[in-house]
């Protein structure tokens, strides 16, 4: 059986593949993941050529100042909502020169869950040129296994969009 860590580069791969062959740019805009998404991209050999620039927005104030998320989408939704999400992969497109953007933003744990939004609750954001996309998962497990999953689902997803 493969690895998260394993399944997690080769989905990298795949999208860093898929954006040459298609000659799009990427900008990642990240919450709960920290940059996980930045990492294994940049990993794959010639990701430089599909990779414009990555955004660590862990605080409410640097989705803000950062993405253009307007304070009353985090009041009115919470930091941990599709809302959110969506305004943060649109700010990234908005705040770069890429034309593919995705975003993370949830609870990685093993604390901060409520009975709303437990924890291993993910909200994502992926858009492709101009179609916006969102989702919220729940996935099982510890911090880095909530986040490795995170990984592979929205590089599963944003591919799903690009094909």
């Amino acid at each position: 059986m493969t690895s998260l860590e394993d399944q997690l580069n080769l989905a990298a791969e795949k999208l860093v593949t898929t954006l040459a062959r298609l000659e799009l740019m990427l900008a990642t805009a990240e919450s709960c993941t920290g940059g996980l998404l930045g990492k294994v991209i940049t990993d794959v050999s010639g990701s430089s050529a599909v990779y414009e620039r990555g955004f660590i927005t862990y605080a409410n104030q640097a989705k803000i100042e950062m993405l253009g998320v307007e304070r009353n989408q985090l009041l009115q939704h919470g930091a941990v909502s599709e809302e959110v999400a969506a305004a943060m992969a649109s700010g990234a497109i908005q705040h770069s020169g890429a034309n593919v953007a995705f975003s993370t933003t949830g609870i990685a744990g093993p604390g901060g869950g409520t009975v709303e939004k437990p924890v291993g609750t993910v909200c994502f954001g992926w858009q492709v040129s101009d179609k916006l996309n969102t989702s919220t998962q729940h996935f099982d497990g510890n911090r880095d296994e909530v986040r490795h999953r995170a990984c592979i689902y929205l590089i599963e997803q944003t591919l799903g969009a690009l094909e």
